[in-house]
């Protein structure tokens, strides 16, 4: 393993403090030592005033590995993720099977460790191959090390059965991850329920049917005392909900995604099934009141629903066309584009914070002696989106010029990222 030192950078340490300009040493995989003057270990590499903080996290990644390898699979989307900047992802249990046993839960662990380019830690389903009738087995499978628990792509309907399973959870200091569309206000709904849909004469998925699942689970969260957090917050109401739950102490965080910062059901006018996702695109007003919740702390993250299908499931028409989109790769590009967070509070909600929900500790931070995870990100580069390394194609992003770009990721003291490229491919990143 060979040691260098990051020069010239605008250091995030992930505590809130920054140093103007600064240097970071690492020597044998571990941060060495912070600050201006400290001398240089090993290689020099230059970062020309960029943004170096603690790597990426991303805690709603769908990897499809097992069973939809065709979609995306671990090396894929590893590699897709340390273009991103990440260093770490958590892997979504809506695989075929579902991720709901101790065995799958360490082979998909085992497999992130074999491709190498980023920690892939699991979730596991909170039911029983993500069906609502019977709980996974959730004791074995927090004993293995598994921190969040989710039924993603459904939401856990029977109330009597998430209580137990938060209960579970609440006593092991796990989280209770949440996909938040109501099932019967959602059933059959293709966009959200506004005029476009009214256009399109498709059918729509009312904000309620958000809302109306946060309010449910915040009362189970009251009762039980567990760790709760919502998935893909999109409208502006689920904001308000987030914000009584958080000033009444509850144990409660959000999340936001790119593409529901930077779009509204307006690109939906077109019919075009790259903009169609769950929960679908909302109102402009919706956009604002989610930008504003990362902006104030009421949505704790950023996280992706990197989302592969591909392009012969794709590319039908609006009705026949799977849910979900990708965008590993260009999230800090599109955080930075459309809410343009400070440096401390970019990497607060892309890295120290998501570190935290998941529990993962070799993630999140810059100290003295942590393992070195990673990125350098330069927020005035401009970063035009014309490819993928997912193996899916699936992105609302692509013809895009964005605002900043990766320029080094470092995962476990080694670039898998180098001057905007992955290592030991020709091509550039993005």
């Amino acid at each position: 393993m060979s040691d260098f030192t990051l020069r010239n950078a605008v250091v995030i340490t992930g505590g809130g403090d920054h140093a103007t300009i600064g240097d970071v040493a690492v020597v044998d995989g571990r941060i060495a030592s912070i600050g201006s003057g400290i001398g240089i270990r090993g290689e020099a590499v230059d970062c020309g005033g960029a943004w170096l903080g603690p790597g990426f996290v991303d805690i709603h990644t769908h990897l499809r590995e097992p069973g939809q390898e065709w979609k995306e699979d671990i090396e894929t989307g590893s590699r897709a993720a340390a273009a991103g900047g990440y260093t770490a992802v958590v892997a979504m249990p809506n695989t075929d099977p579902a991720i709901d046993s101790v065995e799958l839960a360490r082979y998909v662990a085992a497999r992130g460790a074999e491709v190498g380019l980023v920690e892939v830690a699991p979730s596991a389903a909170i039911t029983v191959q993500r069906e609502g009738r019977e709980l996974a087995e959730l004791e074995e499978l927090c004993a293995a090390g598994v921190k969040l628990f989710t039924d993603d792509g459904d939401t856990v309907a029977d109330a009597g059965l998430l209580r137990r399973a938060m209960e579970i959870l609440a006593e092991r200091d796990c989280v209770v991850a949440e996909h938040c569309i109501d099932p019967g206000l959602g059933a059959g709904g293709q966009l959200h329920e506004g005029e476009v849909s009214a256009r399109l004469g498709l059918p729509g998925v009312p904000s309620a049917a958000e809302e109306i699942v946060i309010a449910r689970d915040l009362a189970l969260v009251r009762m039980t005392g567990a760790r709760y957090h919502a998935q893909h917050v999109t409208t502006a109401g689920a904001v308000d909900l987030i914000a009584g739950a958080k000033e009444e102490g509850l144990p409660v965080t959000g999340e936001a995604t790119p593409h529901h910062l930077l779009f509204d059901h307006s690109y939906a006018s077109g019919a075009d099934p790259v903009y169609k996702m769950m929960p679908p695109l909302r109102t402009v007003e919706d956009v604002a009141a989610v930008r504003q919740g990362l902006r104030g702390g009421v949505l704790d993250i950023v996280a992706t629903d990197h989302a592969p299908h591909a392009d012969h499931e794709k590319e039908r028409p609006w009705a026949e066309a799977p849910f979900g989109v990708t965008g590993l790769e260009w999230a800090a590009a599109v955080v930075n584009t459309a809410v343009d967070l400070p440096a401390e509070d970019l990497f607060k909600v892309m890295s120290t914070v998501p570190a935290h929900i998941a529990g993962l500790a070799r993630q999140g931070r810059l100290e003295v002696g942590a393992p070195a995870n990673l990125v350098v990100f330069d927020p005035a580069a401009p970063a035009p989106v014309s490819s993928t390394l997912s193996r899916s194609s699936n992105s609302p992003y692509f013809g895009l010029e964005l605002r900043g770009a990766i320029v080094h990721t470092i995962y476990e003291g080694k670039f898998t990222v180098r001057a905007g490229r992955l290592v030991g491919t020709s091509g550039d990143v993005g």
